[in-house]
């Protein structure tokens, strides 16, 4: 139930026209999740999902191979619906907007599998921050959630968490691309919210795509007149503590990304965001005392830096060496 009567106004308002929503009639959310063998973080995800004060229609789960799927241990999950596809069928858009076309929800909550929402309101402050409107009056086509890291997070992860996902909201639109630059694309699939009407307007994710298929979007949405949303009050517990080698793998990705999509990255590049990062994370390390870890950020960034420009000329490199740098190979198998 929600609460107090204006809340009930907003939601009863919120997102559907007059004639769309019927008396009484709020908008839906189908949370849709891609799965590789789940772990006991998607068990929580799952529990904390069915806490929501603003209730979650049905839960659809992308599933990447069936025999990693520990269906006994899932029964009883009210709403969850299983899609299983191969390794080789997996693609960060195709599968995603996949799972979209088995919703007719008004909104669609997209989230990875090992993100766990931090309370009970991460939907309702996500279908919330929706009805947000740019400074020109842009109807908001996305809204992502903070990312807080985990209790076991190594200092430099965590320092990092805090960087892309701070604790004060933003509504971004196209105005803000001189002074954000990149960061007006920002967007993440790890917890993220898409107006269904917007998201079928503009054809869903692109596919295939080895990565950044949220960004992707996120800057078709931008450059079509819509409005990005971070909603800092919607919070998931999610961070890694990758491995120097899966840093360098992953900015290669991302790299390759941002390669076959001049149109949207030629104008925006990323170096800048990468070299502030750095700078804040050792101005926080000198001031808390932690000067051994310098090192490690030193080489951990140059590591990232180097996958980075790898990833950028990837087209000149012998196939054998791009599958080494890669974290993605059955993508390259891919027409």
């Amino acid at each position: 139930m929600i609460g107090t009567e204006s809340e009930r106004e907003i939601y009863g308002s919120l997102l559907l026209s007059e004639q769309e929503r019927g008396e009484g009639k709020r908008p839906t959310v189908d949370v849709i999740i891609p799965v590789y063998q789940p772990d006991r973080k998607f068990s929580r995800l799952l529990s904390m999902l069915g806490r929501q004060k603003y209730p979650v229609n049905r839960i659809i789960i992308m599933n990447t191979e069936s025999a990693y799927w520990n269906g006994p241990g899932y029964e009883g999950i009210a709403g969850m619906e299983i899609h299983h596809i191969s390794r080789s069928e997996f693609d960060h858009g195709a599968t995603r907007n996949r799972g979209a076309g088995y919703s007719e929800a008004d909104i669609l909550l997209f989230m990875t599998d090992d993100a766990v929402p931090r309370d009970d309101f991460l939907t309702e402050r996500l279908v919330r921050a929706l009805e947000q409107k740019g400074p020109n009056g842009e109807t908001a086509a996305v809204a992502y959630a903070r990312q807080l890291p985990a209790g076991d997070c190594r200092t430099v992860e965590r320092i990092t968490r805090e960087f892309n996902y701070p604790e004060q909201g933003r509504v971004k639109t196209k105005s803000d691309l001189e002074s954000l630059g990149i960061k007006t694309y920002f967007a993440s699939n790890v917890c993220c919210a898409y107006r269904r009407d917007i998201f079928d307007r503009l054809g869903g994710f692109i596919s295939p795509t080895i990565f950044n298929e949220d960004m992707i979007y996120a800057a078709k949405a931008i450059n079509a007149g819509y409005a990005v949303v971070y909603a800092a009050d919607a919070k998931v517990v999610h961070s890694h503590d990758l491995t120097l080698i899966q840093q360098f793998r992953r900015n290669f990705d991302l790299a390759v990304s941002q390669a076959e999509h001049p149109e949207v990255f030629r104008d925006v590049p990323s170096e800048g965001e990468g070299i502030r990062l750095m700078k804040q994370t050792a101005r926080k390390l000198i001031g808390s005392g932690r000067f051994w870890l310098i090192p490690y950020l030193i080489l951990s960034g140059g590591v990232k830096y180097m996958g980075y420009r790898m990833g950028k000329i990837y087209r000149r490199l012998p196939r054998r060496l791009l599958l080494f740098c890669t974290g993605s190979p059955l993508y390259w198998e891919k027409p």
